[in-house]
């Protein structure tokens, strides 16, 4: 059983920047895989960037719409990862979510498992 909460959304103005964090609570020895996602009102839910909880490894990807701006990054110590969110854009108001799932890292909404209750980021022009 994995529980994650989200924290560190907010309003700012475009070109702005936010970051928001994940505490997980993970109650397994399994390696786990935590990602960001996002959902815009009318859209589907959609990927941002993934990586594993533990070790030091990069990135597994990051959207296209966010490569150079968002930056996932870790506290093991915490148990927290983090999204830097920089050159903020109107287009990137969404609720963010974090979620996780057990041994490999995925892209797709239908692969990850535990899910926060998201923190909502809005970006106005």
């Amino acid at each position: 059983q994995v529980h994650l909460v989200e924290s560190g959304g907010g309003s700012v103005q475009a070109g702005g920047s936010l970051r928001l964090s994940c505490a997980v609570s993970a109650n397994t020895t399994r390696r786990t895989c935590v990602g960001w996602f996002r959902q815009a009102p009318g859209k589907e839910r959609e990927g941002v960037t993934s990586h594993y909880l533990d070790g030091d490894g990069d990135a597994i990807y990051y959207a296209d719409s966010v490569k150079g701006r968002f930056t996932i990054s870790r506290d093991n110590a915490k148990n927290t990862v983090y999204l830097q969110m920089t050159s903020l854009k109107p287009e990137d108001t969404a609720m963010y979510y974090c979620a996780a799932r057990p041994l490999f890292c995925a892209r797709a909404v239908s692969d990850f498992r535990y899910w926060g209750q998201g923190t909502q980021v809005t970006v106005s022009s």
